[in-house]
């Protein structure tokens, strides 16, 4: 699949127009037209979008085989999320998936342990974009830092299409710590957060080679972990502040109502 790309500036600092606590707000965020999706490594709570009450909640039981749910989106009324055994070793990877309306656990896909750690799943130009995240803590056992992060397009069967690295400069950035939040953008570019830190890096794939170009740095009050574009409304953000359990609401200016 040829992806194209279209000029367009360089997005500014958005606007913030609120934020709602939410106490699973830790890992990452999801959004629909209607809800909220606050990601905690344990549970996943669906709020109401304008009121911020919560709706419904799911939570693994100390048993259960889920233990680090990462950044979510929401396709075709199922919230899909990233999941890994972090910080077990060996790395070891899965897309789980959970019905919008009832938030009941329906389906997982195993993504295995040739990749890393999945940190991040998007869905975008009819494909599955996945990052696997690597950290500098596990370099000795595995010999592989944070420099071995990746992006991986696959199909509607989960078969890898393509996939880049990231940057050196930009891994530097998120050492010792990898990238955790990443969602495609109404101007066709890819916005990643790293663990931490308090701005949206934006990247794209490359006309040839396998490293993304990163094309700017947009400060935003955020404490990295996931981000989701809300595909329902025009050039609006989702992001969390982990520390304070908030979601976080953005506005962005200049860019088209939706991905062309």
């Amino acid at each position: 699949m040829l992806l194209t790309f279209h000029a367009a500036a360089h997005p500014q600092a958005p606007v913030k127009l609120r934020e709602i606590a939410m106490a699973e707000a830790r890992q990452g965020i999801a959004v629909d037209a209607r809800f909220i999706y606050a990601i905690d490594s344990r549970a996943v709570a669906k709020y109401d979008k304008q009121s911020g009450r919560l709706m419904k909640r799911w939570q693994s039981s100390p048993t259960h085989p889920l233990i680090h749910l990462d950044s979510g989106v929401v396709h075709g009324a199922k919230l899909y999320c990233g999941h890994s055994n972090y910080p077990d070793l060996p790395m070891s990877s899965s897309v789980e998936i959970w019905d919008c309306d009832s938030l009941e656990h329906i389906g997982s896909h195993d993504l295995g342990s040739a990749w890393g750690s999945c940190t991040w799943v998007d869905r975008f130009d009819d494909r599955w974009w996945v990052a696997f995240g690597h950290y500098d803590r596990f370099a000795a056992q595995t010999g592989k830092d944070n420099r071995w992060t990746v992006l991986v397009q696959f199909n509607d069967d989960w078969q890898p299409l393509a996939w880049w690295t990231f940057p050196d400069s930009l891994l530097a950035l998120f050492k010792p710590m990898s990238c955790s939040g990443g969602s495609w953008g109404p101007d066709r570019r890819l916005y990643v957060a790293g663990h931490d830190s308090a701005a949206l890096y934006v990247l794209r794939p490359p006309a040839s080679g396998s490293v993304l170009e990163w094309l700017a740095t947009v400060p935003v009050d955020i404490q990295g972990q996931g981000i989701a574009w809300d595909r329902s409304e025009a050039a609006v953000l989702y992001g969390i502040k982990r520390r304070e359990r908030q979601a976080v609401v953005f506005e962005f200016s200049g860019l088209p109502a939706k991905a062309r």
